[in-house]
């Protein structure tokens, strides 16, 4: 038996084990340093992404589109609606036969009103129910699609060139109050839309929901704007009218006849179909409607109109019935649900009826009911020259209405038209047309006379008239101006692509640029849009140095509104 004395006796000795100090690494070996952090509390990947994370949210008048800068394509697009705008634990649209209930007759001028955000006339809108909304789309798109952060996230908000100072108020105070945004940058969509597509000037058509809107950007400046009521809202209302046709027995596809009264041109001078209808029009718009590419044709190319070997003898009589590839079967989710065989060539007369008014004499129209070809082409006529030969060979069509197949070829085949018509002349009309060809004319008769005159008994070619001998200098100065110019195309009519206005909001915002409306917080929230000084008041000197080395150093508090004071 061991004694206590035995059992110390055999345990091992401390001091031949090897200290900690004989652990620690040599200082001349490679290891891994120490990290070092600026607070106790702090992570070390916080400091990575933070400051470089930008937010580009695109807010029209349908939807509101977020994302995160750097991306092709945003994380969500988000639209409002009855639906959306339901308090919490309101379920009734999940009950059965809810869609199927009767609803109240709703008034003149309020067609798709629950569907939109805003509008330009705002005697009519609550403002307090639109930052409601703008508040509840922006937390939904923080919460369930971007799963960031707003505090020290830096916006960038898209908006329309033209908006009401109390509508832009409203919005930004409902994103500075409701989330922790230390500043907002605004950018202007057209001018977006022509970053997108790799220009610095063009022509941008915006066939939006309310109206359409045509900018000219020249150096990523508008230059120009004019707009029209002709856009998605009529086409839709139009697309109602027809589908409500074809619900009723023994209904008659009058969509194909002009209306019998051309001074009933704007939207509320014809009779408003039911608000069920609107759901059910604008899917049939977005998915199936279609424009025809040339004025003359209503059929699509491939449909043949009469076959060859059909004998010719017989007398016009009554149209057969369309045969089963020219009738399209819609499913109708109303009642009395049914399918509808609508034939293919009425799903194109709400889109020409609607943008292009192919039987309605100009003179009987409104300015802000002008048909898209003659807007796009007064647009450019009221453009300079120089800025003209660059914009009209980059017209950008873009929009929801620029999905509809056939409408962007068919916008610029009738520009081309006009064009070859009229020239660039102002002035317009059977006068015009006479004037024109009488100065032709003379111009011919002068010519002629010219050509004939005879000088010392021998017939020579006036001086004028002869051809330019070019100098020998010519050649070379006439190539060093084409490795100036680098193959730029101007003097046509050609359209361009886009990759539409957030992809280049998101695309800006890597530039690491600073904006010409950039607004903190702390000042909106003091101030308001009040704060805003004029441009006559921040200094040039600053402005062009946030271009330079200086990045981001302008003074504090001089912000404008600029393209929206």
């Amino acid at each position: 038996m061991t004694t206590a004395a035995g059992y110390f006796d055999r345990k091992p000795n401390t001091a031949a084990r090897p200290a900690i100090s004989h652990l620690q690494p040599d200082p001349s070996s490679p290891h891994t340093p120490p990290r070092t952090f600026a607070s106790a509390f702090s992570s070390p990947s916080l400091s990575y992404r933070a400051e470089d994370e930008v937010l580009v949210f695109d807010l029209g008048a349908r939807h509101l589109s977020a994302g995160v800068a750097g991306e092709s394509n945003p994380r969500c697009r988000l639209g409002f609606s009855p639906d959306t705008g339901r308090r919490v634990g309101d379920y009734r649209q999940y009950m059965p036969a809810y869609q199927d209930r009767p609803r109240k007759r709703r008034r003149r001028y309020d067609w798709g009103e629950d569907h939109e955000l805003w509008r330009m006339d705002l005697r009519e809108v609550d403002l307090g129910l639109v930052e409601d909304k703008v508040e509840r789309a922006v937390r939904k798109a923080y919460t369930e699609h971007l799963l960031l952060d707003s505090k020290n996230k830096r916006l960038n908000l898209i908006l329309p060139s033209l908006m009401p100072h109390r509508l832009l108020s409203s919005v930004l105070s409902s994103i500075f109050s409701n989330f922790q945004t230390p500043s907002i940058t605004l950018f202007s969509s057209p001018i977006l839309n022509v970053a997108a597509a790799g220009c610095r000037a063009g022509l941008v058509v915006d066939i939006g929901w309310a109206e359409t809107v045509m900018t000219g950007v020249y150096e990523h400046r508008e230059v120009s704007c004019t707009r029209t009521t002709r856009a998605m809202k009529l086409v839709t209302r139009r697309m109602a009218d027809l589908l409500k046709e074809h619900m009723e027995p023994g209904a008659t596809d009058t969509h194909q006849q002009p209306p019998a009264d051309n001074s009933k041109t704007h939207p509320a001078d014809f009779p408003l179909p039911d608000s069920r209808y609107f759901d059910f029009a604008e899917e049939v718009t977005s998915r199936i409607a279609w424009c025809p590419t040339e004025t003359q044709n209503s059929t699509p190319p491939k449909q043949a109109t009469e076959s060859p070997t059909a004998p010719k003898s017989h007398p016009p009589s009554a149209p057969p019935e369309a045969p089963n590839h020219d009738t399209i079967a819609i499913p109708s989710p109303l009642p009395p649900r049914k399918t509808l065989h609508i034939p293919f060539p009425s799903l194109a007369t709400p889109i020409e009826h609607s943008l292009f008014a192919p039987t309605q004499p100009l003179p009987s129209l409104d300015d802000h009911e002008q048909p898209l070809p003659h807007l796009l082409y007064k647009t450019l006529l009221s453009l300079p020259p120089d800025v003209r030969a660059h914009c009209m060979a980059r017209i950008i069509i873009t929009g929801g209405g620029s999905n509809i197949p056939g409408l962007k070829t068919r916008l610029l085949n009738e520009l081309r038209s006009i064009v070859e018509q009229r020239g660039w002349d102002p002035v317009y009309g059977d006068v015009a047309i006479k004037a024109r060809e009488h100065r032709q004319t003379v111009r011919d008769t002068r010519l002629h006379k010219e050509q004939d005159v005879v000088v010392g008994g021998n017939a020579e070619t006036p001086t004028h008239l002869q051809p330019q001998v070019d100098a020998p200098f010519a050649e070379k100065l006439e190539a060093e101006k084409r490795k100036r110019e680098k193959g730029v195309v101007t003097g046509e009519i050609r359209g361009v692509e886009t990759l539409g206005a957030w992809a280049g909001g998101s695309l800006v915002a890597g530039l690491k640029v600073k904006g010409v409306v950039e607004i903190d917080r702390d000042s909106f929230l003091a101030n308001g849009l009040a704060g805003a000084k004029k441009e006559a008041e921040i200094a040039h000197a600053t402005q062009r140095m946030s271009l330079g080395t200086r990045l981001g150093q302008a003074e504090k508090g001089g912000w404008t509104l600029g393209a929206w004071a």
